[in-house]
């Protein structure tokens, strides 16, 4: 009878399942760089103002990061429906619309309107005409769902509010077979001279990355000279 009585307070307890559990957790004690919010052990950073968008044009930026080694390696084809997510002054998306025409479009996707007012002046100013502005929010891109090829997101991912919320809707937005490319500065280098938040490991990625069960880690291409590509695929 003791003992039974001993073990009605575990029989009654209340049982806490894993979706019941805080997705995010805040920290008073953390990075000056970071938010103090943290998904899946990690920080989450600063979003970089449009104020700052000068250094996303800078001269020197396809000779220290190879940009355009990056979109070689995207390997897109004409006639792709693609969006650049964080797409910031278009410094990517006007090299995508130039891989997919003739047919091909680009969804450039930001969540502040003065980046996208400057995007859409500087595609004015390239003669680019297949370049869509897309105001996003924090946990929605605003993208039709099933409609993309390929997402590329560049140093952005580790800025997003709400990642779970904001993989999930692009989840939706991808074709079955789609792709998203992940481009982040590699965390585990430490010859990477970046602000530890604004960099991630392939391991942390593949964790985020994966709670998705429709999304498989394809390959990591280490052909840039500080960061990752990653590729997950949709199934």
């Amino acid at each position: 009878m003791r003992a039974l009585l001993l073990l009605l307070p575990l029989l009654t307890a209340p049982i806490v399942a894993a979706q019941d559990l805080p997705r995010y957790e805040t920290r008073a004690e953390h990075d000056p760089n970071g938010i103090g919010k943290f998904y899946m052990g990690r920080e989450i950073a600063h979003v970089m103002g449009h104020q700052a968008a000068g250094w996303l044009e800078r001269p020197e930026r396809e000779t220290e990061e190879r940009t355009d080694l990056l979109v070689d390696a995207m390997q897109l084809k004409a006639g792709e429906s693609v969006a650049d997510i964080g797409a910031g002054s278009g410094y990517f998306s006007w090299r995508m619309a130039q891989a997919v025409t003739p047919t091909g479009k680009v969804f450039a996707v930001d969540i502040q309107q003065e980046m996208l007012d400057l995007l859409h002046r500087n595609m004015g100013r390239r003669g680019v005409s297949n370049v869509t502005p897309t105001l996003g929010t924090t946990t929605d891109p605003k993208l039709p769902v099933e409609s993309i090829d390929t997402m590329l997101l560049v140093d952005v991912y580790h800025e997003f509010d709400e990642p779970y919320e904001m993989l999930k809707a692009m989840v939706s937005a991808l074709k079955k077979g789609g792709r998203i490319v992940l481009v982040e500065f590699r965390a585990e280098d430490p010859k990477v001279n970046i602000k530890r938040v604004h960099k991630m490991s392939v391991e942390q990625a593949r964790k985020e990355f994966e709670a998705f069960p429709s999304l498989r880690w394809k390959e990591t291409l280490n052909v840039l000279p500080q960061q990752h590509i990653m590729i997950f695929t949709k199934h």
